[in-house]
């Protein structure tokens, strides 16, 4: 009942910022992004795949929010805002004079009506995994709300902006096995990618890549015998490149033009984001929270590896209820792909870290990894961080996981202490590197 009431609460607000706002998606042309890994990223690219091609765009992402030139990092913890803060940011894009708006939109946000009044234009699916099922009520659940952007694109009209009749359009990934899913739902056009030559049957336009050289500097990939450069390095962000090309077609945007943004991104903070700090080795801060995001992240990290090096792994979860079930197949994932794991805390919220921790040490030990040895629980996460970085030799490579860019650790009821993956890392590798003796 608790539950209900809330719901409606959140459907309200929605309602009314939606009209105190001045109904300011009726004149974008609003991209909704939506899956579960890979989101920020591919907003960021599509955004500037849109600027490239002249376009005065608008963003809000996990990372960080976009009104035309002006951009600033995500620091609400939220992935879409809340409480009307979604719609006076698109009226700013509209005061601003943005044609378009891209938008990721988290299947929180969707339970809470955060997306209403958004009026998609386009659909976006990535990928689909297990995470935050509970809130959902279980996976198919999960998958239906995050259907519902989909399912309203030609449940209303479509938007005159400019004199021009915008479409309706759903853009879906070929490779993940629930695309077909999405696909379904009416479109005035149907477009799917894949790196696996996979074909979906009614789509309009399947756009195939192919994996090009990989290295840790970035990615090549080909799209009808055009070559594409991202670079962010990891196989895994091809798809979020290729989500990008495949928008870029669907809105009529040359393909020149589509390159010169995809290459324009030189980074996404929190994302395979490397701390350099002079250190022999490579640290890298990633998002990664949940098993489909690890596994492909430790993928492309042992890729870089050379011979004989090691893959020291920082791996957390969050507290609060959230995801339980996935704690111990994400420490047996840690443990079969690194080489030393370090379990420390994310937000705990109200459960004990110590616990939490366990459940991923289970997971890990499952794996093969012996306390002590190759496993280490540290719960404070600045310990955490400083004990993995310690067990870094030169050619090796530690992943600090499941924050990026967040700027806090929830612990209790509301608690937050200021917080920064990156920031401690540099702190600790500056340290590292006052003590000749220990890079020695």
């Amino acid at each position: 009942m608790l539950n209900k009431i809330k719901q409606l609460g959140h459907f309200f607000i929605a309602i009314f910022t939606y009209y105190f706002y001045g109904r300011p998606a009726r004149k974008l042309i609003v991209v909704g992004v939506t899956g579960t890994k890979g989101k920020s990223t591919t907003c960021r690219l599509m955004a500037s795949v849109l600027e490239a091609a002249g376009y005065k765009v608008g963003l809000a992402s996990t990372v960080e929010f976009q009104v035309g030139e002006k951009r600033w990092l995500n620091k609400k913890k939220m992935s879409m805002l809340g409480r009307g803060e979604t719609q006076k940011l698109l009226r700013d894009m509209v005061k601003a004079g943005c044609e378009y708006a891209v938008i990721e939109t988290s299947s929180q946000g969707i339970l809470q009506y955060r997306h209403f009044g958004l009026h998609y234009d386009v659909a976006v699916f990535t990928n689909l995994a297990n995470e935050h099922v509970e809130a959902h009520g279980g996976f198919e659940n999960l998958r239906r709300d995050k259907g519902k952007i989909f399912a309203g694109l030609k449940k209303e009209k479509n938007k005159i902006i400019n004199g021009r009749p915008i479409p309706k359009i759903i853009i879906a990934n070929a490779d993940d096995t629930n695309a077909d899913y999405f696909i379904k739902f009416p479109a005035d056009y149907k477009w799917a990618f894949s790196l696996k030559d996979n074909i979906i049957n009614g789509v309009n336009y399947n756009v195939s890549g192919q994996l090009g050289n990989t290295s840790e500097k970035g990615s090549d990939f080909l799209v009808d015998n055009v070559s594409y450069h991202l670079n962010i390095p990891g196989d895994f962000n091809v798809y979020n490149g290729l989500a990008g090309v495949t928008l870029g077609l669907s809105q009529g945007i040359v393909t020149d033009k589509i390159a010169k943004g995809l290459a324009s991104v030189l980074s996404v903070e929190g994302r395979m984001e490397y701390v350099e700090a002079g250190q022999n080795f490579k640290v890298i801060v990633d998002y990664a929270h949940e098993a489909l995001s690890l596994t492909e992240l430790f993928k492309s990290l042992r890729k870089m590896l050379k011979e004989n090096k090691k893959l020291i792994a920082v791996v957390g979860s969050d507290g609060g209820g959230r995801d339980v079930g996935k704690r111990e197949n994400m420490g047996e994932i840690a443990g079969k792909m690194a080489d030393y794991v370090v379990i420390t805390d994310v937000n705990c919220f109200d459960e004990d870290p110590k616990e939490i921790a366990e459940m991923i040490a289970k997971g890990a030990r499952k794996a093969g990894k012996v306390d002590g040895q190759n496993l280490f629980i540290e719960v404070d996460r600045r310990k955490g961080i400083e004990m993995a970085i310690g067990l870094a030799g030169s050619g090796d490579i530690v992943a600090i996981t499941a924050k990026g860019t967040e700027p806090c650790i929830m612990v209790g009821k509301g608690k937050k202490i200021p917080w920064d993956d990156r920031q401690v890392a540099r702190e600790i590798l500056d340290i590292r590197n006052s003590k000749p003796e220990i890079n020695n």
